[in-house]
């Protein structure tokens, strides 16, 4: 993705956590907020160390980045939004970490 879709700031992460929009299901937990004017949706990920060793922490990264990428057209424009994984995400195949996300969005209302 491409850098204009990313939220990296510390203060960015935190204004959209401050909003307790949250919802969850057992791999993933979405923090939502929404920003009108903007032309597309920004996403932060956080996978924490209870998740794994770098390896496997940057492999979840990967295959939630790729998700996203292919969701692209059904997220809502205006929506910005921090996925943040579990420890049980190590063990998701690329296609359910798909299905997982897809879920979580549906509950946030962002797809």
């Amino acid at each position: 993705m491409k850098k204009s879709y990313r939220i990296k700031k510390e203060k960015e992460f935190q204004e959209i956590i401050q909003t307790r929009q949250s919802f969850a299901n057992r791999n993933f937990i979405v923090y939502a907020s929404v920003c009108k004017g903007q032309p597309h949706f920004r996403v932060g990920i956080s996978v924490g160390k209870k998740v794994g060793n770098a390896v496997m922490r940057n492999r979840v990264k990967r295959q939630i980045r790729q998700s996203l990428f292919e969701l692209k057209v059904e997220i809502s424009p205006e929506a910005n939004f921090i996925v943040i994984a579990r420890p049980a995400a190590v063990q998701l195949k690329t296609e359910e970490v798909k299905k997982n996300l897809i879920h979580v969005l549906n509950l946030a209302k962002i797809i």
